[in-house]
């Protein structure tokens, strides 16, 4: 008899704290909404005796993907460039031609831009940000199209019949601009100082480009000719290497890059080196 109380007895003593371990679990629910951990747990009873309940909200830390992805980046920016020519030695070929003796030769003068004017704009249809470590150093790389537009402050001519040439033009343009468009690839190394605050971001890129030609033109606007393009290669150089930068602060995002090659071929002897500064529209 006694066997069978002492049983008895632990048998519901061991029920007894099965029940409390179960209250104490139920005591405790959590609800995810979101990005937020909603926790209610089980709080000190009020004056009426009965239990009360406390509840606590919680966003949830989500780790940053290792690869993000920008969809149609927009720049826009001002664009010149760096002229290196000899004219006496490049007039001395067959680019460089003088048509007209009251043109006269091209000169450096000739081939002087609006740098108001000039322009660069660029759509890229993407670009993305690969983690090299903790974020804060990135490899940054993506595809799109630089479009360069130089407006010319003289009454240069480009021409191809058959082989490109240049010259000074005998008449007066209300609009003469250089059109010339790169498939480019740029290839940067990020540097992301402040990876868990987006609001207040400050991030550096440098790197390097290659582009190819894919388009150009010279676009000319006068009360003679009225509306006139021409198109062609005009013997452009077909690729293009050029230094890139960036730099972000906030939503503020400047570029820049600086051609490593020459506008044109080396044939011409023109040595003339673009360069833009501008703005880009961008998440990151």
């Amino acid at each position: 008899m006694k066997k069978i109380l002492c049983t008895t007895a632990i048998m519901l003593a061991t029920l007894s704290v099965m029940a409390q371990k179960d209250t104490t679990q139920q005591n405790t629910d959590t609800i995810k909404v979101g990005n937020f951990v909603i926790v209610k747990r089980k709080g000190t009873k009020g004056a009426d005796g009965k239990g009360g309940f406390n509840f606590s909200i919680n966003r949830e830390k989500k780790e940053k993907p290792n690869i993000s992805t920008n969809w149609f980046i927009f720049d826009l920016g001002f664009a010149n460039y760096r002229d290196k020519t000899d004219y006496a030695y490049a007039q001395a070929g067959n680019y460089l031609k003088t048509l007209s003796p009251s043109a006269g030769d091209v000169t450096k003068e000739s081939l002087q831009l609006k740098t108001g004017k000039s322009s660069n704009v660029n759509l890229w249809i993407f670009m993305q940000k690969l983690n090299l470590s903790k974020h804060i150093i990135n490899l940054k790389y993506g595809l799109g199209i630089e479009m360069y537009n130089f407006r010319f402050d003289r009454n240069i001519s480009y021409r191809k019949d058959p082989n490109p040439f240049i010259f000074n033009d005998t008449i007066g343009f209300s609009k003469n601009k250089l059109y010339a468009g790169y498939a480019t690839i740029p290839l940067m190394i990020n540097f992301d100082f402040t990876p868990s605050n987006m609001k207040r971001f400050f991030t550096i890129s440098a790197g390097v480009s290659a582009g190819y030609l894919i388009g150009s033109r010279n676009k000319q606007v006068s009360s003679v000719r009225g509306k006139i393009k021409y198109k062609g290669d005009f013997d452009l150089d077909p690729f293009r290497i050029a230094a890139i930068g960036e730099v972000g602060l906030g939503p503020i995002r400047l570029y820049g890059s600086y051609s490593l090659n020459a506008l044109h071929n080396k044939n011409t002897r023109l040595l003339q080196y673009p360069y833009v500064i501008g703005v880009r529209f961008s998440n990151w």
